[in-house]
């Protein structure tokens, strides 16, 4: 399933190579967190090719379905890219820059809400031998929502900033890769606060005390340097070494310091092929995470497992062996994984996938998959910037996410993906509102997290596509999401261990549709739905239901020439209210306008 709104979304801005584009989100899951966020730029994911022969399945070509992207500055929350709701209302961001071959490129919007887009990027160097890019994005708001269970607005803020620089050298044998990123997000923790296991409504107005107006302040720095074989080496080789240094600058409030974290990160890479149809191969990671704590924390009395950040490590090996005919692949692996430290484990899943022509252009596959999530303070930042600072998460076991499905583009323009899929996750993990401190001088609204719940998951969908030449493109995808939940053994309120759960935030349906239309040569406008339904949140000791998400956006781009363009936006026309995490509401209605130049 694709990522949280990323409830699929605050974004991913990028600018790889000779890409002039910026856009957010890497769709991506394992348990569909309400997520997103804003990456600004294309993670470097590296990977041995695969110097085999070429493929002999059929072209099943999706049709490119070119349609405005949906843009939403009022907050760039992390999606991550393994979630399946990533069009939510600020999943994506849209900067409408079409590939050029000129060497920069601006984009400058603004709006209600105060809105502000910005995104600059410039090629230095674009050679066959050398690309080096600089790039720099901006997303912010100040406007003011209004909550859904009483009648009072609070300010939304939110400053987000993100600039890198990419090197590539391509060497006669090898490519080398290099890379550095700063990214500084200020906000607000604006959520209603909760002050009872009763849900506020009208009847009971008062808000308990928290602070909503104070800053948070969440940093990311980080550096890569990788080489890789080329293409069509008869052995495939990769080595990719990075580290990424996130840090908060509160913790439970203004007046507390929190904690940073520092990640090492190593991913490599063997293959080799023979019998003119095989290939066997190793990819290997190895991350090690290091705390930095403020004194407040380093007290044995505060060892609590939920506060506590010990140093650890994770490993994964995964042995592969592929063959090929004309008409059919095979994958055959498998995961090797461990975690160190507090939470030692040890665990193997599955790493296997096949596909198969089972008629014309018309390919049978099936995938099964596994993997350790280490559920740091970088990825959890990434789904959920509103989570608890200093609420430490263990890490959670995917044993299983397996797929199976047919996809066919045996008619021309268009094209269908029908699937199913099933998840089993161990310490899961899932966003709930948290009893506020009672203090104004706390950040009593941030997002509580429930771990340590046990998860399996069901789900069914299509995704159908149809493009007729560069006139229109149309999209329609619906998932059906089956949750079954429980808290697992371990889990330290030992009278639930056991006992039945809640995937609380998990939409049970989600459908997204998408048109785009172009009349005339320059000239495109898109309409972009979605609906994420059966969402629970949890208080206290109860569930209680959240509003669907049910939003319809509009975009319009005009290109003068190859220099400039403008754009318009406008975002939840059908003025729908609902929210990101309960107690977290979106803008209703906003527009914004913009211009692009490529220079």
């Amino acid at each position: 399933m694709k990522t949280i709104y990323n409830v699929k979304a605050l974004c991913v801005v990028a600018l790889l190579g000779t890409t002039a584009t910026i856009s957010a989100q890497e769709d991506t899951s394992k348990k569909q967190n309400l997520e997103r966020e804003m990456t600004l730029e294309r993670e470097y994911d590296p990977t041995v090719q695969d110097a085999s022969k070429v493929n002999t399945l059929p072209v099943i070509k999706e049709p490119e379905v070119k349609k405005m992207p949906i843009d939403y500055a009022n907050f760039t929350i992390a999606a991550d890219p393994a979630k399946e709701i990533s069009l939510l209302p600020s999943g994506n961001i849209m900067t409408d820059i079409q590939y050029n071959k000129r060497r920069g490129y601006f984009n400058f919007g603004g709006g209600t809400y105060l809105n502000l887009n910005g995104d600059l990027g410039y090629h230095i160097l674009s050679t066959d031998k050398d690309q080096l890019n600089i790039w720099f994005s901006h997303r912010s708001t100040n406007g003011k929502v209004k909550y859904l269970q009483v009648d009072e607005k609070v300010k939304a803020k939110l400053n987000d900033n993100m600039g890198g620089l990419n090197f590539k050298h391509n060497f006669d044998k090898l490519a080398l890769k290099m890379g550095v990123k700063y990214g500084y997000s200020g906000f607000n923790y604006y959520g209603l606060p909760i002050e009872s296991l009763t849900p506020i409504t009208s009847s009971n107005p008062t808000l308990p005390a928290a602070d909503m107006e104070t800053n948070q302040v969440a940093q990311t720095i980080k550096a890569n340097v990788g080489v890789e074989s080329k293409a069509d080496a008869p052995v495939g080789y990769l080595l990719d070494l990075s580290y990424t240094n996130f840090s908060y600058k509160y913790g439970y409030s203004k007046e507390h310091d929190a904690p940073s974290e520092g990640t090492f990160n190593l991913d490599f890479g063997l293959s080799s092929g023979f019998g003119g149809n095989q290939r066997v191969g190793l990819n290997g990671n190895f991350q090690y995470f290091n705390y930095s704590l403020p004194s407040e924390l380093k007290s044995p009395e505060t060892k609590d497992p939920s506060t506590y950040f010990d140093n650890f490590a994770a490993a994964t090996l995964n042995p592969y062996y592929k063959i090929e005919g004309d008409n059919w692949h095979v994958k055959l692996g498998v995961n090797a994984m461990f975690f160190s430290g507090e939470q030692k484990k040890f665990m193997a899943s599955p790493n296997i996938s096949a596909d198969i022509e089972v008629a014309d252009k018309t390919v049978l596959y099936l995938n099964a998959d596994g993997k350790l999530q280490s559920n740091s303070m970088y990825d959890v930042n990434r789904i959920n910037r509103y989570a608890n600072p200093l609420e430490r998460l263990t890490p959670s076991r995917n044993w299983l996410d397996g797929i199976l499905g047919i996809k066919s583009g045996v008619a021309p323009g268009f094209w269908f993906d029908v699937f199913g899929g099933y998840k089993i996750v161990s310490n899961n993990y899932f966003f709930v509102p948290t009893l506020a401190y009672g203090d104004k001088d706390y950040f009593g609204s941030a997002c509580g997290m429930m771990n340590e719940i046990d998860t399996k998951q069901l789900l069914v969908g299509a995704n159908l596509k149809y493009s007729y030449q560069q006139l229109f493109e149309i999209s329609l995808k619906g998932v059906y999401n089956n949750w079954t939940a429980e808290y697992s053994d371990k889990y330290s309120e030992t009278d639930l261990a056991g006992k039945d759960a809640t995937a609380w935030g998990m939409p049970e349906m989600e459908i997204t549709a998408g048109v785009t239309v172009r009349p005339i040569n320059n000239l495109s406008a898109s309409l972009d739905y979605y609906l994420a339904t059966g969402r629970e949140a949890r208080l206290g000791e109860k569930n209680v239901k959240m509003d669907n998400i049910n939003e319809l956006n509009l975009t319009g781009a005009y290109n003068i020439n190859d220099t400039f363009g403008l754009y318009l936006k406008l975002n939840n026309v059908l003025f729908q209210k609902y929210e990101l995490y309960y107690g977290y509401p979106l803008q209703k209605f906003s527009a914004m306008i913009g211009v692009n130049i490529n220079f």
